[in-house]
């Protein structure tokens, strides 16, 4: 959440960036609430020092008549003050709902536009892959290898989800291990989070818990959320905490399933292991200075790219747009693999993203540190590792070969114990 003197100061600049998001929201209305709310807090703060002015003439022994007017009025604000601190409460909900509606801010340089086809792309690592023979997708590779099985994974669970099989079992851990790996060397503290979270902590973090917009599992009984991403446990980790300024930054890898009810998701660059409702991921989480979130939001980009160029797979870097970024993203930036198999002549499919939400998700959580001064909302940002199900699609189809087998990189053959999956037969 942005800060509510911020939007009320800079009314203008926040409508704007709403607009360039493509949000809608009434910023007149959170201001109204916030002007509203100012003055009912001036009126309680009266009311409380009558209060306590009338107790403490009451101590003086004032005469007969006097006690009767003190006690009188005494009695009336017992009476207000109850009243005003509920309409206090229903106010700062009100107002905490709407404001909570407005995006972060986002980067000057981020590229103005309204959907993924307005991001800038950065640079390119590798040109994209060509066969001399006919190429699969990952779909048929998977299917003729007996990695995949969508259809037994349909009727136990449902459709998007699915079964990994002999080799891609062993693919999905040694991907895990090979970018936990590299991030712990990096100074990240390795974690296995709970898959679930409290509504309090999904909607803190920034994803909407509920709603026909939702992207998230909610369990009955308000039991929780199953989480979208670690993104979600990591950023709840130190809810409501004060941290030393000194132990900053604190960097956090997350490894977890993620549920997504990917609601409305289809099309061909949907089918396959590209959107599920199901897959693991080793997420990157880091708490920083403000002054040390620019160059944080970098090094993360560095470390994702060292991934991917270990799994030997064309990438492109791109600036995300603003229409394209999150609710709590400042500046976002995507990592998208070379993918041979999707659409008729191959295409580039996002693979990592990693955010840069300055303190939008503090402030919700309430997260701050403490250094020489009083305690301040710090930074936070986020990063994919690894999302494993995006992985083998990428290397998968760059890396079959004219046999149909896939072979396995360098990198990687230490975590799977094998360099290739030999087609079967």
């Amino acid at each position: 959440m942005l800060d509510l003197k911020f939007i009320r100061e800079h009314a203008d600049q926040v409508r704007e960036n709403t607009k360039n998001r493509l949000v809608e929201v009434d910023v007149n209305t959170v201001i109204d609430l916030y002007d509203r709310r100012n003055a009912l807090l001036k009126q309680l703060e009266e009311l409380r020092a009558r209060r306590n002015e009338t107790a403490r003439q009451m101590k003086a022994v004032p005469s007969a008549s006097e006690r009767e007017a003190l006690i009188e009025e005494g009695k009336q604000l017992k009476s207000r003050i109850p009243e005003k601190e509920e309409e206090l409460r229903e106010l700062e909900r009100r107002l905490y709902e709407e404001a909570g509606k407005i995006p972060n801010m986002t980067h000057p340089d981020a590229p103005v536009g309204a959907d993924d086809t307005a991001n800038r792309e950065l640079r390119r690592v590798g040109s994209p892959t060509e066969f001399s023979f006919t190429a699969k997708d990952h779909l048929a590779l998977g299917t003729e290898l007996d990695l995949l099985d969508f259809e037994a994974g349909a009727t136990v669970s449902g459709a998007k989800f699915y079964y990994l099989r002999n080799e891609a079992a062993f693919l999905e851990l040694a991907l895990m291990r090979y970018a936990l790996d590299i991030v712990t060397e990096a100074g990240f503290t390795p974690t296995v989070t709970p898959d679930i979270a409290r509504e309090e902590v999904v909607a803190g973090v920034g994803f909407q818990p509920r709603g026909p917009e939702s992207n998230i599992y909610t369990l009955e009984g308000g039991e929780g959320c199953l989480i979208g991403t670690a993104e979600i446990t990591l950023g709840g980790y130190y809810l409501g905490r004060v941290i030393p300024e000194h132990e900053l930054p604190i960097k956090l890898a997350g490894m977890s399933h993620c549920f997504r009810r990917e609601a409305g998701a289809a099309g061909q660059f949907s089918k396959g292991l590209y959107r599920v409702h199901q897959f693991s991921k080793v997420e990157m989480f880091v708490y920083t200075r403000p002054e040390d979130s620019d160059q944080q939001l970098e090094e993360l980009l560095e470390l994702e790219e060292r991934i991917m160029r270990g799994l030997e797979v064309p990438y492109r870097v791109v600036d995300t747009c603003t229409g394209d970024l999150g609710g709590p993203a400042y500046r976002k930036y995507d990592i998208e693999a070379w993918m041979p198999g999707r659409g008729d002549a191959g295409d580039w499919g996002e693979v990592t993203s990693t955010s840069n939400c300055t303190d939008y998700q503090a402030r919700r959580l309430n997260v701050r540190s403490k250094g020489e001064g009083k305690p301040r909302y710090l930074h936070m940002l986020n990063g994919t590792a690894i999302a494993v199900s995006r992985a083998i699609i990428a290397l998968l189809e760059n890396h079959q070969d004219e046999e149909g087998g896939v072979a396995i990189p360098s990198t990687l053959q230490p975590y799977t114990g094998f360099a290739r999956i030999a087609p079967r037969g």
